[in-house]
This record gives C-alpha cells, structure tokens and sequence, in this order.
C-alpha cells in the first residue's frame, strides 16, 4: 500500500511531533483536535519548532513553509477519511479511544490502516470497535516524537502481516527505527522502563539519598544519559502514574505499583517540567 496521506487524531504534545515529522518527510497531513483552542495551540507548537530549526541552521525557511503547507487542522473526524493511515495520539482513556476508532471505521474508506500512540492500553481493545481490527495497531511513538528515533510497532492477535509492513515502511520513511512488540502491556520499552522509575522514585521517598545523588549515581554509574528523576521529570508525573496503574491494574506485579509518593506529587500538581516543580524546580 502506498502512503501519501496521513491523518492524526489529537495535537497535544505528541500528536503535534507525529503531524511535523510527517509533513517533513512529504506527506499531506490532517490533524483532529477536538476544539479550536486546543487544535491551535498545538498548530502553534509545531510552527515553533520549524521555526527553532530555522533560526539554528537545520532547515531553510523554504522547507519551512513547504511542511507547514503540507498540513491541514480541522475539529471534525470525518474530514480524516481520505486517509491511507492515521495515528490516534488522543487521551490515555479507552472509551474515548474506542469512540475515535468507531467513528474512523465508519467515515474511512476499507483500505485506511488506523494506528494508536497509546503507551499502554490494550491495542486490541480498541481494534474490536471496528470491523477492520487487521488493519489496526499500536505506533507508540516517544517523546519528543521530533527527536526521538524509536517507534514500537505493536501487534495485536489479529493485526495482518500487510498492516505491520504498512507501518514499518511509515516509520522508516519518516527517519525512525521501529521494533516489533507484541499487544502486551507495557510493549517493549515501558515494561522494562516503569519499574526502574519507580524504584528510584522509592529509593528517594525512603530517604537513601538526594535526587542528585540518585541521578548522578545512575548517570556516571551506568553511562545513562538523563537520571531517572529528571526522565519522570520530563515524561510527566501523572503520565507515568497513569501508565504504572495500568500495568499494575493488568499484571497484579507489586513492581508496577506506584509509590504514595508519586500519588501525592500528582495531587499537589506537581507534574515535573511542565508545570514547573517535579522532583527539580524548573
């Protein structure tokens, strides 16, 4: 199947990378939002980031306005249909989720791949509210999805060989690397990154040492590039409990549950970089 349109339902932060990563590789992208604030705001992100790419060399202001020419925002699901994928990068909420992809399933033509950036719920949960679940699975693309090489390519029990081929030709024409996981929580990278995060967050909570101390243990002691207190930091701390209670919630394993710490923190708003104030001042 030949991509030439993208669709991508949701302009938050990741949504926002996947739509600018995929207009600079050529192809025509619409993105959904479900308001014009919230779709504004993130059109405003990505005209930022071209425009850092400008001002430090990376990119001419030509290319600039070709990808910005590329991308098209609306409100409306149905003006997604003329798309040959779309990566959902919506809230981490299954209902809400499978409400997108009945609604895709309705107004797309047979042949549209549908696609989730979901970091944690159950792909085939969300394929079963279609009548193509072998054509659907999980992109999880990392943040942010400008930088980042890594994309997971999740399967589902039911995802066709073609689909999986449909997104690993997307990923590589795009500039990532993709791996292949199968639809089991966590995937790949989360099943083995939540649990090191919430021992550090354990190991701050007990009192065994400072945050930098923590960090700079894990930086020079085993050649990490980030500590973990600055990664939570900067993936966002109810993110990251969010994910960890749907870990635990599906595999029961103590590793998964989250400290009262984390908990408190998220209450008190304390969110990491985005909000200012996480384990560091920002």
């Amino acid at each position: 199947m030949d991509i030439k349109r993208v669709g991508v339902v949701g302009c938050g932060a990741m949504g926002s990378g996947i739509v600018q990563v995929s207009a600079q590789a050529g192809y025509q992208v619409t993105v959904r939002d479900i308001n014009d604030e919230f779709l504004n705001r993130g059109l405003g992100m990505i005209k930022s980031s071209l425009q850092r790419d400008v001002d430090r060399s990376r990119m001419t202001a030509e290319d600039r306005d070709a990808i910005w020419g590329r991308i098209k925002g609306t409100t409306k699901l149905e003006d997604l249909a003329d798309s040959d994928l779309i990566v959902e990068a919506a809230i981490e909420e299954i209902g809400e989720k499978r409400s997108i992809f009945g609604t895709l399933d309705r107004v797309c033509p047979p042949s549209t791949i549908l696609s989730t950036n979901t970091s944690s719920l159950t792909v085939i949960e969300m394929a079963a509210a279609t009548k193509r679940p072998q054509q659907v699975l999980g992109l999880h693309f990392f943040n942010p999805a400008q930088v980042m090489k890594l994309v997971e390519i999740v399967r589902t029990i039911v995802t066709s060989d073609e689909a999986v081929e449909v997104g690993r030709k997307y990923e590589e024409s795009i500039g990532k690397t993709p791996v292949l996981a199968k639809d089991q929580p966590g995937f790949i990278v989360n099943r083995l990154l939540v649990p090191y995060l919430l021992d550090a967050i354990r190991v701050y909570q007990d009192g065994l040492a400072s945050a930098q101390d923590i960090d700079q243990g894990m930086l020079l002691g085993c050649n990490h590039p980030m500590g973990p207190l600055a990664l939570s930091d900067l993936i966002g701390l109810d993110v990251l409990l969010h994910v960890a209670e749907s870990l635990h919630a599906e595999l029961a394993e103590p590793r998964f549950a989250a400290p009262p710490l984390l908990k408190r923190m998220v209450m008190a708003g304390h969110l990491g970089r985005k909000t200012k104030r996480g384990f560091y001042a920002y």
